[in-house]
């Protein structure tokens, strides 16, 4: 299948500046393709990854995909999306999340390892570029009219925008035509809102190194769930890829509750099943929903390529263990993922009668409804059924001496911290 026909079929491709050049070109040789990310940020988050995850179906089709690190755009910021000004960061911090957007691209796609992707900063090519060069080389090419024009700025008109933030689109097409002359990129990928950002980087190509200059333009879709809402975005914020932001038991849970309307455009979206297996697990969602099992395939693949197999392991661990009720096998660290959200209590090290402690916490309102509880065998503690009211809770009992877990019913579970 060619690389635009896939996409297609992914519902992956929302704008292109000339479909039927793009198709010819990479149906004729192999092309060099770029995609940046700002370091706004120490780590990126889901929706990040869906046009990384375009790239690299193109490097899977033979192409050559480079990296951008926006070390010189992040230092000015995207209007995009953005009705005020973003609160410029220090170059310190730019430069931090430089490094740790760096590695995370490393670790997602084995760039030091057998993977051709390429990975390159923009600071490396504009930091020495002094202003007058800058109005004379780039600013001469660029209409003030057309500039306003684009949607990026016209839709900050009224709320106001810096020459700083109007700028941004002058860096990025700097930006893709360095890469033109210097890595024969012909191609820039981006979400939806970029279109104004690229199709200025096509035009200053042209212009300086002449209307024949064969590059081309690629934005994805705008992705939003089935009931209207952003995709990527739950109660708690951002799914981020960086496990000490999202666990990758909170991550797994992110794709594993994905509703049915959504889940097969996600698995075309962002893994690499081919369409005979995305075909026949959406087949399963129409016959049979209540297994989940498309659901379970793309939290499978999600957190795998995210995260590695380890902890996908970990994950469905977790998530067996929280399903059946069993959580003895579980590990502290591993509680400490899989109830990061429960109702959280601390407690003291001293022992005390398990009724008064419940009380004390303020896990049971009253003595009498803590016997009660008790009695009828409705408290577990660790995964065991407790029915003596006349037990001793200690450090002892805690896994690792850290966490005590409480089950009050069938499903309702506390997180006791030990301090």
């Amino acid at each position: 299948m060619n690389i635009i026909d896939e996409l297609e079929w992914r519902g992956a491709i929302n704008q292109q500046t000339d479909a039927e050049g793009l198709r010819e070109l990479v149906e004729n040789k192999q092309i060099s393709l770029y995609c940046g990310v700002d370091p706004t940020g120490d780590s990126m988050h889901i929706g990040h990854l869906i046009p990384f995850m375009m790239m690299k179906r193109f490097q899977l089709a033979g192409h050559c995909p480079v990296i951008l690190i926006g070390g010189a755009t992040g230092t000015i910021g995207d209007p995009s999306g953005r009705q005020t000004e973003r609160q410029l960061q220090t170059m310190e911090q730019v430069q931090a999340n430089v490094d740790a957007l760096t590695a995370q691209m490393k670790k997602l796609f084995d760039i030091d390892g057998s993977n051709s992707l390429k990975m390159v900063n923009n600071y490396d090519w504009t930091h020495q570029l002094n202003v007058i060069d800058f109005l004379r080389d780039y600013g001469k090419n660029f209409s003030v009219n057309t500039m306003l024009a684009k949607d990026i700025v016209a839709s900050r008109l009224d709320s106001g925008i810096s020459f700083t933030e109007f700028s941004y689109q002058i860096l990025q097409s700097m930006d893709f035509h360095h890469l033109y002359k210097h890595e024969d990129v012909q191609l820039q990928i981006g979400g939806s809102d970029q279109w104004g950002n690229i199709t200025s980087g096509l035009d200053l190509i042209r212009r300086k190194e002449g209307p024949e200059a064969k590059v081309f333009g690629l934005t994805i879709p705008l992705m939003l769930k089935a009931d209207g809402t952003k995709f990527g975005k739950t109660a708690g914020g951002a799914v981020w890829l960086d496990a000490n932001k999202t666990t990758p038991f909170e991550f797994y849970q992110f794709w594993a509750n994905t509703d049915d309307r959504d889940v097969i455009k996600y698995l075309k979206f962002f893994t690499f099943l081919d369409k005979e297996t995305i075909d026949q697990l959406e087949e399963k969602v129409q016959t049979e929903p209540h297994k989940r099992e498309a659901q379970k395939v793309l939290a499978e693949e999600m957190t795998k390529f995210v995260h590695g197999e380890a902890l996908l392991i970990q994950a469905k661990k977790i998530t067996e263990a929280l399903f059946s009720g069993d959580i003895k096998s579980l590990t502290a660290d591993e509680i400490e993922q899989g109830f990061k959200d429960m109702p959280t209590f601390h407690a003291s090290k001293e022992t005390m009668n398990i009724v008064d402690w419940l009380v004390e916490l303020g896990i049971e309102p009253s003595k009498r409804q803590a016997r009660e509880d008790i009695t009828k065998g409705a408290i577990s503690m660790n995964g065991e059924r407790v029915t003596d009211v006349g037990m001793d809770v200690s450090v002892e009992l805690a896994f690792d001496g850290r966490f005590i877990i409480i089950r009050k019913g069938k499903k309702n579970y506390s997180l006791v911290r030990i301090s």
